[in-house]
């Protein structure tokens, strides 16, 4: 799982595009049908409708950053 790195003020998100939504995440519109979501209380990131698959770009510019890790689920 990816998520952003604790010690990160999620501000910077903004910087990439991403705005702060009424339910508790930041978001960015990736297509017309999908949407990266990253949750406020825990970083952790995903998309909506349809996956990663196409826009890979948006995670490597956070990575490139260093706003991302990669940590163990929790089962």
């Amino acid at each position: 799982m990816l998520k952003i790195k604790d010690n990160v003020d999620l501000k910077e998100l903004e910087k990439f595009g991403f705005r702060h939504s009424i339910n508790l995440c930041y978001t960015k519109n990736v297509s017309d049908s999908e949407t990266c979501f990253i949750n406020i209380s825990d970083g952790c990131i995903w998309f909506g409708s349809g996956g990663v698959s196409f826009h890979i770009d948006i995670l490597f510019d956070l990575i490139q950053a260093g706003l991302v890790e990669k940590v163990e689920e929790k089962r």
